[in-house]
């Protein structure tokens, strides 16, 4: 059966909410250094290991006309041959390698006191995220390694974020800026609309879950589950825009961190079949490795001429086939009966006898409660409809409480055995 039918608009900001997480004191005091503009081909950030599964992080500047001091090699994650370990790299190359030689700077503002720059494993990945030293502010997320590998690996920045270095009184010092404007953050660097970003990137890093237009939406406790669970986030205004369409993928991505929170989703993987690559996802988007991995693991996605289409919206028929095909998955992982045992009495619709996906909504109905009427009223499911952000943020936890109660009953009988 096909998973979307018509083209899957939903955007979670790439650098969390960032009005909301600068201290005061800096919000209204000038910083009293300045900053000056780098060539960003000269500059890398480079995740270092140090230790069994430990990463530091480490920033090199090549100076101009000088011997390399680093090549580059593959993708996702692109790995990093730091030449300047190899020979004495003074008037070559300038690094930096713990908190006094770099500081997150945004705005114009320095956070260095505030916020301290970590590599964090997380989603298959390593993320550069700022946390806080404050009570009461999010981290930052600045940008990830788009993967996991052996050695040293090249950390790619999130649109709105740059290099550049700290300047006093005119003159360019060695401390570098993780440098990022809030306005080009949340309009993802050069591109008019607020850009999407994955759940790994963003949902997982907030620490929002209270939201100013949410207080009289019915799926409120789903949506602020999903958030604290890392499934999605809200924007940069305090607003979780539950009306908002999800497109395809970004509900992919949902559901593939969704699956990771039942079991480790290793997104380098080898596929235990043959998948063709669609056109237009390209290796180096965002959600390329997720959607990938979802095709490889429990989606059947994409149209005749081998498109994904991802920026268009779902709809509520293809977001409940996208559930059903998680929750197989999921209870194949478990080791659990494939059928979706029907929990309770699917709700009569009367406005799905023409849909492709009429079986599949009443069996998602039956199965906790997954595919329920639109807004929770009536008898009208509405398939064609878009998926808005509330409701899929609340099928995604249906699934999994779902999934997760089946499984501890299987433990629970297995114990009485």
């Amino acid at each position: 059966m096909k998973i979307f039918r018509k083209p899957l608009k939903w955007a979670t900001l790439a650098g969390v909410t960032l009005s909301s997480l600068i201290p005061v004191h800096l919000a209204v005091e000038a910083s009293t250094f300045s900053e000056t503009a780098l060539d960003q081909d000269r500059v890398t950030a480079i995740a270092r290991p140090y230790g069994e599964g430990k990463y530091d992080l480490l920033v090199i500047e090549q100076i101009p006309d000088k011997r390399d001091c680093w090549a580059e090699s593959g993708s996702n994650p692109v790995l990093i041959d730091p030449l300047l370990l190899n020979y004495d790299f003074t008037g070559i190359c300038r690094r930096s390698t713990d908190s006094n030689g770099y500081s997150i700077r945004l705005d114009g503002n320095d956070l260095g006191l505030d916020y301290l720059l970590r590599l964090v494993p997380r989603g298959g990945e390593l993320v550069l995220v700022g946390t806080p030293r404050t009570a009461g502010y999010s981290e930052i997320v600045l940008g990830s390694t788009n993967g996991m590998a052996q050695g040293f690996m090249k950390i790619d920045l999130y649109p709105g974020w740059q290099f550049t270095k700290r300047t006093y009184q005119d003159k360019v010092l060695g401390h570098f800026y993780f440098s990022g404007s809030q306005a080009a953050i949340a309009a993802g660097g050069d591109l008019p609309d607020t850009p999407p970003a994955t759940t790994t990137q963003v949902a997982a890093e907030s620490s929002q879950t209270t939201f100013t237009d949410i207080d009289d939406n019915i799926y409120q406790a789903q949506i602020t589950e999903a958030v604290k669970m890392g499934l999605v986030s809200g924007f940069e205004d305090d607003t979780f825009r539950p009306n908002q369409p999800v497109t395809r993928e970004q509900l992919i991505s949902m559901a593939v961190d969704a699956i990771g929170t039942v079991y480790k989703v290793d997104l380098n993987a080898t596929p235990e079949r043959d998948v063709i690559p669609f056109k237009d996802v390209d290796s180096s988007r965002w959600s390329a490795r997720k959607i990938k991995w979802a095709q490889w693991n429990f989606l059947n996605v994409g149209n005749p001429n081998n498109t994904l289409q991802p920026n268009e919206p779902i709809s509520r028929a293809e977001l409940v086939d996208t559930m059903r095909r998680m929750a197989i998955h999921l209870k194949n992982q478990l080791d659990l009966p494939r059928e979706l045992q029907q929990t309770q009495e699917p709700v009569a619709f009367s406005d799905t006898s023409g849909s492709w996906a009429k079986t599949v909504i009443s069996q998602m109905s039956g199965y906790c409660g997954v595919a329920t009427p639109l807004n929770e009223e009536g008898t009208e499911f509405a398939p064609d409809e878009q998926a808005t952000r509330d409701y899929t943020a609340t099928a995604m936890i249906r699934v999994l409480e779902c999934v997760k109660a089946e499984a501890q009953q299987a433990q629970q009988s297995q114990q009485n055995q």
